[in-house]
């Protein structure tokens, strides 16, 4: 039965948050009825949303060998594939990547580090690099460092670290049978703590890993838990070597109606492209940033190639979004 999306639509825009049954009903939503959606995800997006783009960039700052299990993971020690494997970047690559990105008019700047945790020397050369970033200004600083524990993050953010990344990846109901080596609540666990530590919370996932619509929905809902203020929406690139290389393509239909679902259950915060959308095709891409999508992480990403930042940027400013003036 297709939900009555007006009434939906209307609650949202009154200031209510939809219940679950209302969440849930939109993953009935089909083809046919699919513009009505999109028009509603976009009037939401227009009240709600920011027109400021929220962009950021990584950088893959130590990579490869990491011992969890993660099937979509091509870091994961336990598959084979052909990444590149390093300890922690030196501050020469960092600072040079970062300056880059800030002459760009990047809005923010990430390390990301492979393995469940960081810590030891890693920790704190990576602390010494934020600190010589947060002097230099000019970019909101972000980390992605896995499941740390309340001292680490401590410490992150007296470097500078305004905002941590931890994704839930997707419904807790399909989660373990991805990975087994962690948990949701251990993912939930480290972004109270970041949280407490006094970092804001970037948290979404990827789809495209078998999951069904209401396993999208169900994940939306449970983001609500973590109350982020960036949901990052990766689209599932298959890796040779992985167990999901095999992983049927998303429709651009699928990924469209996902982005809208997931505004109606997140009208205020930002709905990040990441990962993968280099696949889909530029119209799509903008259909999105209508419906939905007012941040993304631009550049390349930790393990496959992203995009180009001249043209994200001519294509963020065509669709009605503001930009960062680069730096002289």
């Amino acid at each position: 039965m297709t939900p009555d999306i007006k009434s939906i639509k209307e609650k949202i825009l009154s200031g209510d948050q939809l219940s679950e049954n209302e969440a849930m009903s939109l993953a009935s939503v089909d083809t046919a009825h699919e513009e009505e959606l999109f028009e509603a995800a976009a009037e939401i997006t227009k009240r709600f949303g920011s027109r400021d783009f929220d962009s950021c960039s990584i950088i893959n700052a130590r990579s490869g060998r990491c011992g969890e299990d993660c099937k979509w993971c091509a870091q994961s020690a336990r598959h084979h594939t052909d990444i590149a494997v390093y300890p922690m970047v030196d501050r020469d690559t960092c600072m040079k990547m970062a300056d880059y990105n800030r002459s760009r008019g990047i809005g923010r700047f990430s390390l990301v580090t492979s393995g469940r945790s960081l810590s030891g020397e890693a920790l704190e050369k990576a602390c010494g690099y934020y600190c010589e970033l947060s002097e230099k200004g000019g970019m909101g600083l972000c980390a992605s460092m896995g499941l740390l524990d309340a001292d680490s993050l401590r410490r992150l953010r007296e470097a500078g670290v305004e905002r941590y990344h931890c994704n839930l990846e997707t419904a807790p109901s399909h989660f373990p049978t991805l990975c087994t080596t962690h948990s949701i609540e251990d993912k939930i666990k480290t972004i109270e703590a970041a949280r407490e530590a006094g970092m804001e919370i970037c948290c979404g996932g990827i789809i495209g890993m078998g999951e069904t619509m209401e396993q999208r929905v169900e994940f939306a809902l449970t983001l609500r838990r973590v109350k982020p203020v960036s949901i990052p929406i990766n689209i599932l690139s298959p890796i040779p070597g992985t167990p999901l290389e095999n992983a049927a393509p998303l429709t651009d239909s699928e990924i469209l109606r996902t982005v809208a679902i997931f505004r109606l259950i997140h009208p205020k915060a930002v709905l990040r492209f990441a990962g993968g959308r280099a696949a889909i095709s530029r119209e799509t891409q903008r259909k999105a940033l209508g419906i939905g999508i007012n941040g993304s992480i631009m550049g390349d990403l930790l393990t496959t190639i992203g995009s180009q930042i001249d043209e994200d940027i001519k294509m963020v400013k065509d669709c009605g979004y503001n930009f960062r003036t680069p730096s002289k």
